[in-house]
């Protein structure tokens, strides 16, 4: 049974007296212990669909719609705030992208990761802040007994990540989503970071969700992938599958553009064009003013996501074409 079920994920905005929609009924499933890739172009979605997930949006404006998230059986879009406030920073946490902006620069370390503890745990002071030294040992912070008491302009950038990290287990979740963990990181810091995620992934079973546009990253330590574009899941399944044989053609040309891959190419291939505006989503595929495989079906009807392995939302999907 999967841990976190998602099932037909919206998140709305309303702009200028009318209805955008950002994430488009967005379905996944994530089990114990799986790390999970979610990858696509900046704008894709991603991180709002998460957001959305953990109802923690940046807007008034923005509002989520969907059949359930359920969170081992319970579902998260029937908590009214209160309890949704139990559940983000408890059994369901996040590390943000930019760790500089999320650290309050006037709060010691410690103290930070404390405040969770005590809130969600119940925990004294003093306990609180064992628990706080015991966690940034744990992220690999050196002398954590004293680092405890920094404030974050006083820890390097990886740090920084490090502790943002420690801020997101302090409660010990069940989920762990991760917004480009390793971004404005250089490529040492970066692969100490991602060895951190999957060695706190095996010791504690934690479940994670990282949101990533590297496939590098993706490689190295994801179990599954779910691509979006303009809103949407256009393709998922396990990492070899869809690395090896992607068959959404947008999946394919993400892997062409690495600076690196298997298919041989002596030169990197891009994408043609740029996504859409989404209040000005083009008929039938999203993806059908770039794709290279246009058919007669692709502008005349929205694909869904479909497929007993991987699934992909394609009416031509590549099989062995490539």
């Amino acid at each position: 049974m999967s841990l976190l079920q998602v099932r037909e994920l919206s998140v709305i905005a309303q702009n200028a007296g009318h209805d955008v929609t950002l994430v488009d009924r967005v379905s996944f499933d994530l089990a114990e212990g799986e790390i999970l890739g979610l990858v696509g172009e900046s704008g894709s979605g991603k991180t709002m669909a998460c957001r959305g997930l953990m109802r923690l949006l940046p807007s008034p404006n923005l509002r989520v719609h969907g059949n359930a998230v359920r969170l081992a059986g319970q579902d998260l879009l029937t908590l009214d705030d209160a309890g949704m406030r139990k559940v983000r920073g408890g059994r369901l946490g996040m590390i943000f992208q930019n760790p500089s902006s999320h650290l309050d620069p006037l709060m010691r370390i410690g103290e930070q990761i404390a405040e969770g503890i005590r809130l969600h745990q119940g925990a004294s002071k003093r306990d609180a802040r064992l628990q706080a030294i015991e966690v940034l040992r744990q992220v690999g912070i050196p002398d954590p007994g004293q680092r405890v008491d920094n404030y974050p302009h006083e820890f390097s950038g990886g740090m920084r990540q490090r502790a943002m990290i420690a801020v997101a287990l302090g409660c010990n979740p069940q989920v762990l989503i991760a917004d480009e963990p390793t971004t404005a990181l250089d490529v040492t810091v970066q692969a100490q970071i991602l060895r951190l995620l999957l060695d706190l992934r095996d010791r504690r079973g934690l479940s994670i969700i990282m949101i990533t546009h590297d496939l590098g990253v993706v490689a190295q330590t994801c179990d599954s992938i779910a691509v979006m574009y303009a809103g949407r899941l256009c393709e998922h399944g396990s990492k070899y599958e869809l690395l090896a044989h992607p068959q959404h053609p947008y999946t394919a040309g993400l892997i062409d553009c690495q600076p690196a891959t298997s298919s041989g190419h002596a030169l990197l291939r891009t994408i043609a064009g740029q996504p859409p505006l989404l209040d000005a989503l083009p008929d039938g595929c999203r993806f059908n003013p770039r794709c290279p495989h246009l058919g007669a079906l692709c502008t005349a009807q929205l694909p869904e996501l479909t497929g007993a392995g991987p699934r992909v939302a394609c009416h031509y999907p590549l099989g062995d074409r490539r």
